[in-house]
């Protein structure tokens, strides 16, 4: 378990999402410079503090300190993707995926 692994992994799915560092920040509550400091590794943080990073980013805490559930890491970043959306691009995605689903249906 790498300070710096963990660091890239939440970058990662925080720029997925399109957070800026400052944004994500006041979203997890706590400061964009420790924020940065997570992200290169510089500083580790609490349990308390990886609860509300992982609930912000929408995956596990085993995903973000292990890089573990990498069966569920895909569906996790469809999922951070999704939240990105506006509400007339979930509803395109939700009508393509229902004639997807209804072809899978019929075969």
């Amino acid at each position: 378990m790498s300070d710096i692994r963990i660091g890239e992994r939440i970058r990662e799915l925080r720029e997925i999402q399109n957070f800026t560092r400052e944004a994500f920040a006041e979203k997890v509550e706590i400061s964009s410079k420790f924020l940065y400091e997570i992200e290169t590794g510089k500083k580790g943080f609490s349990a308390d503090t990886l609860s509300r990073i992982s609930r912000a980013l929408s995956v596990s805490c085993d995903y973000i300190m292990f890089g573990e559930n990498t069966e569920n890491c895909r569906g996790e970043k469809i999922i951070c993707v999704l939240e990105s959306l506006n509400p007339a691009q979930v509803y395109r995605i939700q009508s393509i995926l229902k004639m997807l689903y209804d072809i899978c249906d019929s075969i």
